[in-house]
């Protein structure tokens, strides 16, 4: 009963905890950062939310989220995307993890006479803590590189460096975790280092690739079963977690028999096992979207969790000391920075900001520090308060380092600023064919100018605006004026959609892109661009469902009852702004449907205020719709743009 409690209380709080991480994404901070504060403020030492008691009860939640975390960062170290920048990475990789490594492990040592817990520790001991430590701080966080790098859609040989690096060295961190555990095991309890240790260690690594490679062929296993995506999550979890109660248990067996605890690496299990399903499997596709799916919860637990254990009053001793360590940190991977770069041949302007992608730290430097916990209960807690001191300070820092270096390289493509409306309803339509052609005459007929471009040579005279660019580049935007356009309509292959897309996204920011599909799996492209797709195969179907459950308003929106259409307008005037809707004095035949405002859909009714931007979609006779956009009460006009339709 006391654990269902616990586990309940702790849902309650995990729940409560993502809603004020949001928080803090709003001041520009991470949202583990806000899940380890709100951890830390429930935790024992604070409001007592989640007692010490809980969190001894739920190690295995602990246990989840560290599988899970390995899953994650080998479904990221995909070999296909990092070959092109293979040199450069194998190289920033050895000169991170070497310098950071033995810099920071060096470090430590000598400052373990003035931290608290590790003064009165013996030396043997002080080396086991500084080379954990080291290795700690080489980790970094997949999440959160790909976070930024898709935030900014950034693109280039730095990034692709920056990303290979970090996924790399996460495996290769977890391996070096591995054999630095068992040496810190030894050192801990006296052991002399000798042939037996070192055969063991290559052992425990050995035993730890054979049991990932048989791991990856159960995940598969899992994968290729006939049953909801849901099911296949919690199998998933469960085999992770199964993975550490089994080196648990190898552990207490083999210490009861032959009086040496054998222990195979549960990270590095699941690490390699993740990785082999992701590159040599049929499955990438589907565990890539399970993670990504259950990432979310898992993360929300282990952080808040992670929070709560965190000891305020060891915390208060060794503040300062991690604001040391941080430094310590960063001026290796600068050092290391250096060396890697020159190792591969990078370019100067690589290795000055060559550091700044790998400082942000989260799930797996995390999930270190909590095993290490685990293993050395004397002195566990206090080393992984103050580790985990360190990584929230990487985690505030290094987010905007990485941004910046981003922008630094050039290799950010933010979305351009919306062109404000010139007072002509301007469409270009790029790819010719029967479809285009009939598009370009019905807008037409709604008093658009249209132009469509095409890469096609041959192609016989219309009344309708057609041009021919033997390449959809930024010159043909300029010479089809594409900056003042209010939509612009992708008919071409998918290829040549996104191409085009990319640009618009980029330099010109037009805020209606339509987007025709041919292939589903390119949706989540598109959808990146803030497109809006229209699916051929299923367009059709959501059509006629309408047009029988709805006829009457199906052939209204579509424009299809006689004298009758719809237009979305933009309010752009300040006047405007803050009336309600009741107060417009609209003709007696025209109905608002509904208002988005900053992406969101608002059913509007009388009291509805609108708001600068917003899209107000009206429906009415086109005489009607004509007096409300160009002569509404001889305040909207064509050469004010008060309402942009």
């Amino acid at each position: 009963m006391d654990h269902i409690i616990f586990l309940s209380g702790f849902l309650v709080i995990a729940i409560s905890a993502r809603q004020i991480s949001i928080l803090f994404q709003k001041i520009q901070l991470p949202i583990i950062t806000g899940l380890l504060i709100v951890g830390i403020i429930t935790g024992p030492y604070i409001l007592g939310l989640i007692p010490l008691g809980a969190i001894e009860n739920l190690d295995y939640v602990n246990d989840i989220s560290l599988a899970f975390i390995a899953f994650a960062a080998g479904s990221e170290l995909y070999l296909k995307e990092i070959r092109n920048r293979f040199n450069s990475i194998l190289w920033n990789t050895v000169g991170q993890l070497v310098v950071t490594f033995i810099l920071s492990s060096i470090a430590v040592f000598l400052l373990g006479d003035y931290i608290p817990f590790m003064k009165e520790l013996p030396t043997a001991s002080k080396v086991a803590i500084g080379i954990l430590v080291g290795t700690i701080f080489v980790a970094r966080s997949p999440s959160s590189a790909i976070a930024i790098i898709n935030e900014v859609r950034a693109r280039g040989p730095f990034t692709q460096t920056a990303l290979g690096v970090t996924v790399v060295k996460d495996l290769l961190v977890i391996i070096l975790f591995a054999i630095c555990m068992a040496l810190a095991n030894s050192m801990v309890a006296d052991t002399p280092l000798n042939i037996n240790l070192i055969l063991i260690v290559a052992f425990e690594i050995g035993a730890a690739f054979l049991l990932g490679w048989l791991l990856s062929k159960i995940l598969a296993l899992m994968l290729s079963l006939k049953v909801p995506l849901h099911l296949k999550s919690v199998l998933i979890l469960a085999l992770g977690w199964s993975v550490f109660s089994s080196s648990d248990l190898l552990r207490e067996i083999t210490e009861n028999l032959f009086q040496v605890g054998f222990r195979f690496e549960p990270l590095l299990v699941c690490i390699i096992g993740s990785f082999l399903i992701t590159n040599y499997s049929r499955h990438r596709m589907e565990f890539t979207k399970i993670i990504h799916d259950i990432g979310l919860p898992v993360y929300v637990a282990f952080f808040t969790l992670t929070g709560a254990s965190v000891s305020l009053d060891v915390l208060q001793n060794v503040y300062y000391y991690a604001i040391i360590l941080f430094f310590v940190r960063l001026i290796t991977m600068m050092i290391g920075a250096q060396i890697g770069g020159l190792m591969a041949k990078d370019p100067k302007k690589f290795r000055r900001v060559g550091w700044m992608p790998y400082v942000t730290q989260a799930g797996v430097g995390l999930g270190l520090a909590t095993e290490v916990a685990h293993q050395f209960p004397a002195w566990g807690d206090e080393f992984a308060t103050l580790v985990i001191a360190v990584i929230v300070i990487n985690q505030i820092i290094g987010p905007p380092l990485f941004k910046w270096s981003i922008f630094h390289m050039k290799e950010a493509h933010s979305r351009a600023i919306t062109p404000e409306f010139d007072g002509v309803r301007d469409a270009i339509i790029f790819g010719l064919e029967n479809q285009s052609l009939a598009l370009a005459r019905q807008l037409e007929k709604n008093g658009w100018q249209v132009k469509i471009a095409t890469n096609q040579i041959d192609f016989e005279e219309t009344d309708v605006d057609i041009r021919y660019y033997p390449k959809f580049d930024l010159s043909a935007f300029d010479d089809l004026q594409a900056e003042l356009s209010e939509a612009i309509v992708l008919m071409h292959t998918d290829e040549v959609n996104y191409e085009v897309g990319d640009l618009i996204y980029e330099h010109l920011g037009t805020k209606d892109v339509i987007v025709r599909l041919n292939d589903r799996q390119n949706f989540e492209k598109f959808h990146s661009l803030g497109a809006l797709i229209v699916e051929p195969s299923t367009a059709i179907v959501s059509l006629l469902d309408h047009f029988v459950r709805s006829p009457q308003a199906a052939s209204l929106l579509l424009g299809m009852e006689k004298d009758q259409d719809t237009i979305d307008l933009e309010v752009i005037n300040p006047n405007l702004h803050g009336l309600t809707l009741r107060d417009l004095h609209l003709p007696t035949d025209i109905i608002i449907l509904s208002i988005r405002r900053k992406g969101q859909m608002i059913i509007s009714h009388g009291f509805t205020r609108l708001r600068k931007g917003d899209i107000v979609t009206i429906v009415g006779s086109i005489e009607s719709l004509n007096n409300v956009t160009l002569r509404f009460d001889g305040l909207i006009s064509t050469e004010n743009s008060l309402i942009k339709t």
